[in-house]
């Protein structure tokens, strides 16, 4: 379990140092632009093989059961999941869906957070998600309060990138549900598999 914490500690206070402008504005003067996008990124990548190291162990060495969720929320979440894909796709496909969620990304990050806390009741689990929640929340009320001028004009918005990032978005999630999900993480989602 201090793996799974330890990566999660980096993984998600690497992101969360973002919202510190000034401390950021800070290091990005003592290091440089690109000392520090180095910086952030491997001490993303560890936290992030951290996580997966850690929740393998974790769940190799049996659950913590805080509670057991109701056999509906297992297929809430799979419904939940729906719009994920394509929330993540989004922000690289700009369209009506980026502007009108104005932050993609995150709401995908809080929509996957919440669907898999409604149906694991385990103690890694809790503490995975509710971190990825937690942070995700955070980010957004930040980025409401954020004051700094963004430094990329925005991608102006093509119908077409809908109808892609919908379609795209579908896809990945008929590909996770129904191979990739037990595949990665041992876990079948789809009902009667």
């Amino acid at each position: 379990m201090s793996i799974l914490i330890l990566g999660l500690v980096l993984f998600l206070g690497s992101h969360a140092f973002t919202m510190f402008r000034a401390p950021r504005r800070a290091l990005i003067n003592a290091v440089g632009a690109n000392g520090y996008k180095i910086g952030y990124s491997l001490i993303s990548v560890l936290g992030f093989a951290l996580i997966i190291i850690g929740f393998g162990q974790y769940r190799q060495s049996g659950w913590t059961v805080i509670w057991q969720p109701p056999t509906f929320t297992k297929h809430l979440a799979l419904l939940l999941m729906l719009p994920v894909f394509t929330l993540l796709l989004a922000p690289y496909l700009p369209g009506r869906i980026k502007t009108a969620t104005k932050h993609p990304m995150l709401l995908a990050v809080k929509i996957w957070a919440t669907s898999h806390l409604l149906s694991n009741g385990d103690l890694g689990g809790i503490l995975m998600f509710g971190g990825f929640l937690a942070w995700a929340v955070a980010a957004r009320i930040s980025l409401k309060r954020r004051t700094d001028p963004t430094v990329l004009p925005a991608a102006p918005e093509r119908p077409l990138n809908d109808i892609i990032a919908l379609a795209g978005g579908v896809a990945i999630w008929a590909a996770f549900v129904f191979w990739l999900h037990p595949l990665l993480f041992g876990v079948a989602v789809w009902p009667g598999r």
